[in-house]
């Protein structure tokens, strides 16, 4: 029985840490943030794509004839529409002005407006309105869509 000097007491071992974490827990931090940045980069594209669509198609009106733009506008207006307010599609007339002037800082004057409301029902080779009333309704659309999309 002389074993008895050589036992030594127990030692229980030091607690498990979780730092430092193993290479693994790194690999699945660094796909979760790449996820979550893919997702804000998808996002933000998407967004920024109507928007540049939007405005490029504006930009291709041509406002020489003014009822012609008109009619373009409100129909690339009403597009936009379709897709963010339901029900503002089916506008028409001073209400449908009013619903865009209720959208935006900048607001349409009486001839934009105008030119606007009764383009639809003003054939096309009508002088009534000047190229000046179509280059404000088209700015005034620019502002709109860098404003509600």
């Amino acid at each position: 029985m002389n074993n008895l000097p050589e036992i030594r007491d127990i030692h229980i071992p030091d607690g498990v840490s979780i730092f430092p974490l193993a290479y693994g827990w790194w690999f699945v931090l660094a796909i979760v943030i790449v996820c979550v940045i893919c997702v804000w980069a998808v996002r933000r594209a998407i967004k920024t794509s109507r928007k540049y669509y939007a405005i490029k198609t504006l930009s291709l009106i041509s406002v020489d004839n003014p009822v012609a733009a008109a009619i373009k506008i409100s129909e690339l207006l009403k597009r936009i529409c379709i897709s963010k307010y339901k029900t503002a599609s089916a506008l028409y007339g001073k209400d449908w002005v009013d619903f865009l002037n209720s959208h935006t800082t900048f607001k349409l004057d009486n001839n934009a407006a105008d030119l606007l409301i009764y383009a639809p029902f003003i054939g096309e080779k009508s002088r009534t309105y000047i190229t000046t009333d179509a280059e404000k309704l088209k700015h005034f659309a620019k502002i709109w869509i860098g404003e509600n999309l």
